[in-house]
């Protein structure tokens, strides 16, 4: 078994230095009138960090693990049902189509920007089509972090480094209670994307690549691509003992045969590396796509002012029908993926190298 390397972190926060972070959250004048409450929710922060006190309800794994008697997180456990309930519903051959629709914005108009995003408006009209043709659409609006009270993706903390069993599915590393790593919305992002039948992502481009909301969950669905499903197998966050289990690791495929569609749009360039790293993405973990027509990259209003931008997309009624076609695309997977009869030429063939 390779050695674990240590040195990078040498200790925590002073107890000054995180009274400081922590009275930060206080720091309009209104809070003032509870200066002593503050210190007094202060001083059991600082235990609990000091404690580590990650999950501070637990109860014993149970049955199906495999260490029984091991304590694990309440809140995971509740989401790992949650998942496991979405799976079943899922799988109901009678359960209606459900797509999960994601709009990659970091934009919205309920903050800084002042104005709807034009991925916000390019998922309405896959929306549109994908209600027209009788599934079920579950809109993921990843711009909330950006204008919602506590709303959170935190990132991921490259776990699978060490060891892929050491990755959890669903994720371990949240909530941290002794750190203030809470309100993760992950756990409930999950499950969108298992009761999901397929997945449309539209996505600007900023910088040549993904939106920060959209990477973050991007980089938190790592679980789900060989992640680990018991974490009394690593009794936690024990390194050595997921190092010892990864020479025969099985790298299950969580999400895997669900379809998808990707729309990429942006303004002056990066839409075809960033349109092909999402679909790479997409592809590594499973899923399949709805065909070319599903993976669609395209510049709205190029070279052209940003003020103008909305209109630019009205009058882009080719990009428009575009868009329109990838959300028909997967409406066609889905209902062949369910009836059994989407070609997949390369369904049975093992992988020699399944990292």
């Amino acid at each position: 078994m390779s050695s674990i390397r240590k040195g990078q972190i040498e200790g925590s926060l002073s107890r000054e230095a995180f009274r400081t972070r922590f009275e930060q959250r206080f720091y309009d004048p209104a809070f003032a009138g509870e200066k002593d409450a503050i210190a007094r929710l202060e001083a059991i922060a600082w235990e609990a960090h000091e404690a580590g006190r990650k999950a501070p309800i637990i109860r014993k794994a149970g049955k199906g693990f495999a260490d029984p008697g091991y304590e694990l997180s309440v809140e995971w456990l509740e989401t790992r049902l949650r998942l496991e309930v979405a799976e079943v519903q899922r799988r109901d051959p009678s359960a209606p189509s459900r797509v999960l629709l994601i709009n990659g914005s970091a934009r919205n108009d309920g903050t800084c920007p002042g104005e709807v995003s034009k991925s916000w408006r390019i998922a309405g009209l896959a929306r549109e089509v994908l209600e027209d043709k009788g599934l079920l659409v579950d809109l993921l609006d990843l711009s909330l972090v950006t204008s919602e009270y506590e709303r959170h993706i935190h990132p991921c903390k490259g776990c699978v480094s060490t060891a892929m069993p050491l990755c959890h599915w669903p994720c371990t590393c949240y909530p941290n209670h002794s750190l203030g790593q809470v309100n993760d919305w992950m756990a409930e992002i999950y499950e969108r994307w298992v009761a999901a039948h397929g997945v449309l992502i539209v996505a600007p481009t900023y910088w040549y690549q993904s939106p920060s909301p959209l990477k973050l969950m991007i980089d938190r669905l790592v679980c789900a691509d060989g992640g680990n499903p018991d974490p009394t197998s690593t009794h936690g966050k024990k390194a050595a003992e997921a190092k010892a289990l990864e020479p025969e690791w099985h790298y299950p495929k969580h999400l895997a045969d669900r379809v998808y569609g990707v729309v990429v749009h942006g303004d002056v360039a990066g839409v075809e590396s960033h349109r092909r790293a999402l679909t790479d993405w997409l592809d590594w973990m499973g899923l399949v796509d709805a065909g070319a027509a599903s993976r669609l990259d395209r510049y709205v209003g190029y070279y052209e002012s940003y003020a103008d931008s909305h209109e630019a997309l009205d009058a882009d009624s080719g990009f428009q029908g575009e868009v329109r076609n990838v959300a028909r695309a997967v409406a066609r997977a889905v209902d062949l993926s369910r009836s059994g009869s989407l070609s997949r030429p390369d369904r049975d063939l093992a992988r020699p190298r399944p990292k």
